[in-house]
């Protein structure tokens, strides 16, 4: 029987058969039945048997299976359901006294990359905590959109967010697009394929001047002008994940930093940090 608890938060997936995440996965890493095989030192007769449902796999080969396509926590506690087995990994809320040292933790890393803006969000893009030089970049944005919990995607693409003032809108909005999509792809998680559909229909803002910029790695970062009260930003962004987590909670939290693009933005920052009483050490 399905534990309750991942029957009610992944109705989409405890419906497929071990079998089936594995195809899942496997064609998601682009590796042959054969390719797999030898990573996880078994046949591939026998891997193909646990995909077709011939062989349902043990739960030390479940985790190893998980454990060579770089499965998330979450999504491998599906693969344990989905053969037979008790979930391993937990997922503890952030506000959990056992998380508290780890949200301190995480704090105390958002308030040194000061004077550069930082947020922590989780896998649906929900802010969880930022440093105090966010906020004056989201000044002006309608309230509605302030509500707990602070969707970014929604905050930055919304016509009653920052999206009027992006200058480059059109280029930010598809790599957004992208980033989201993968997502989907990987977890086919429904709430974050509702966000994509939700966000892709956001009218453009009337004023949008927006531009194109060129630059040399595409593939790696794509810069995000925004104009402010204080100044026009650019920037850039770097996106940072705990890298051997045994929490779910954890490991699906993002750590997102804005770096200056150039030293004008740079010192713009500076002097708002100044001007905060958040003096950093950039």
């Amino acid at each position: 029987m399905i534990p309750r608890m991942l029957a009610e938060t992944h109705p989409h997936l405890t419906r497929i058969s071990v079998g089936g995440h594995l195809r899942h996965w496997r064609k998601l890493r682009r590796l042959s039945q054969q390719d797999l095989a030898f990573e996880a030192e078994l046949s591939t007769r026998h891997l193909s048997c646990v995909e077709t449902g011939k062989s349902n796999p043990s739960r030390e080969l479940v985790l190893r299976l998980c454990e060579r396509l770089s499965v998330p926590l979450r999504e491998r506690n599906v693969w344990l359901a989905a053969a037979g087995y008790a979930p391993m990994y937990r997922e503890h809320p952030l506000d959990a006294p056992d998380m508290r040292t780890v949200c301190r933790a995480v704090q105390h890393l958002l308030d040194q990359h000061t004077p550069w803006p930082a947020v922590a969000f989780d896998r649906h893009w929900n802010l969880v905590l930022a440093n105090d030089m966010v906020q004056p970049l989201l000044d002006g944005i309608d309230p509605i959109l302030l509500a707990p919990p602070i969707n970014l995607l929604r905050a930055s693409l919304h016509p009653l967010g920052l999206a009027p003032r992006i200058r480059n809108l059109a280029q930010w909005r598809e790599h957004l697009f992208l980033r989201l999509q993968q997502q989907v792809q990987i977890t086919r998680d429904p709430t974050l394929k509702e966000l994509l559909s939700e966000i892709k229909g956001y009218s453009t803002p009337s004023t949008e001047k927006s531009i194109s910029l060129e630059f040399k790695h595409p593939e790696v970062y794509v810069p995000f002008i925004l104009e402010t009260p204080f100044g026009t930003l650019n920037l850039i962004t770097t996106t940072t994940v705990f890298g051997s987590p045994t929490d779910i909670t954890l490991q699906e939290l993002a750590l997102e930093t804005l770096i200056p693009g150039d030293e004008a933005t740079a010192q713009l920052l500076r002097n708002l940090a100044t001007r905060l009483g958040r003096n950093g050490d950039a």
